[in-house]
């Protein structure tokens, strides 16, 4: 019963922390802080490094094949995607290194997904990164390689459209 009740406990508590969801925020460019120095390895085998990311409006997305949240919100990184390409905008989806690498190419295939995927198979981008744990975790970043807003769970994609626009307007 004492085991029941820590998880239980804990579930209650990861609930918590996912329906705060977009509430966890680096808000402002005052209070942005600048992207942490990382690579990626991409599907294609070809690597991507963070400064690879300036001068665009960048989202990062730490996600994984058996997260449900994640595989619900893809959609909806797509039409992002797809909306901004061409205003100086990008998309990262980074899977987690305990997921299995064919799962991910079946899915990035299947999903036709428009946008750059990588494998951190070492788990060292999401260390960096904060040391994300919980999928889907994302980050929004400006062209200066800043990182503005974070996101635990799946984000309010009307408000991040309107940060996007905001931020694809900055000189």
């Amino acid at each position: 019963m004492k085991k029941f009740s820590t998880l239980a406990a804990f579930r209650v508590a990861l609930a918590g922390a996912l329906m705060l969801g977009g509430l966890l925020s680096l808000s402002g460019c005052s209070g942005a802080q600048a992207a942490p120095e990382s690579s990626f390895v991409l599907l294609d085998g070809s690597k991507k490094i963070i400064a690879d990311l300036k001068g665009k409006v960048t989202l990062v997305n730490f996600w994984a094949t058996s997260c449900v949240t994640c595989v619900a919100e893809m959609p909806k990184l797509i039409s992002t995607h797809n909306k901004y390409k061409n205003q100086g905008y990008d998309t990262l989806a980074v899977a987690m290194s305990y997921d299995p690498p064919n799962y991910v190419v079946n899915f990035a295939e299947t999903r036709k997904l428009p946008f750059n995927v990588a494998i951190d198979n070492t788990g060292a981008a999401a260390k960096a990164w904060g040391d994300v744990q919980l999928t889907p975790t994302t980050f929004l970043v400006n062209k200066r390689g800043q990182i503005v807003k974070q996101f635990v769970g799946e984000p309010d994609f009307e408000a991040l459209h309107r940060l996007i626009e905001k931020l694809l307007a900055e000189a």
